[in-house]
């Protein structure tokens, strides 16, 4: 597979993930916690990270290092964030750790807010389980950040 059509790969499956989260709020009326809008702003940041990679000369010595590690900075970001949901999940009730504040009260006063303002707003607990298919949101969000870190780093070594 060449490197191009694994970053296609990437924004094809950033984009599914970014509707998916966003039906998933607006339509199936799953509230997101802070967390799960992290996660949500970290699979847009890789998809709009992949597409400016896809507009760089990546084929140049060195272009898919430089590329690869581009997109993995948010992808790294998001699966810290995924995995330390799925531990905040796991423990007992009474012992779960505050999510915060939601982001539209914590930056309420930026500029912009209002444009960008759907893409942050959720008022939802981080420990409450949500399930998709029967697996929990934070799971999938893992499966996305670990392909998408395989497909970076792998793809360019598979195509030789």
């Amino acid at each position: 597979m060449s490197y191009r059509k694994a970053l296609l790969i990437v924004v094809a499956t950033g984009l599914l993930c970014t509707a998916g989260s966003f039906f998933a709020q607006y339509v199936m009326k799953l509230n997101p916690c802070p967390l799960c809008i992290l996660q949500r702003v970290a699979v847009i940041s890789v998809t709009l990270m992949s597409i400016l990679v896809l507009l760089l000369p990546a084929h140049k010595k060195g272009g898919w290092f430089a590329a690869a590690v581009l997109i993995s900075i948010p992808a790294l970001w998001g699966l810290g964030v995924a995995g330390y949901q799925i531990w905040l999940q796991s423990l007992p009730v009474m012992e779960r750790p505050s999510c915060g504040a939601p982001w539209t009260f914590r930056l309420k006063d930026w500029p912009l807010f209002d444009v960008w303002e759907p893409v942050v707003r959720g008022f939802g607990d981080c420990g409450v389980q949500e399930h998709v298919m029967g697996v929990p949101l934070p799971i999938w969000s893992v499966m996305f950040f670990g392909s998408v870190l395989i497909w970076v780093w792998f793809a360019p070594r598979l195509s030789k």
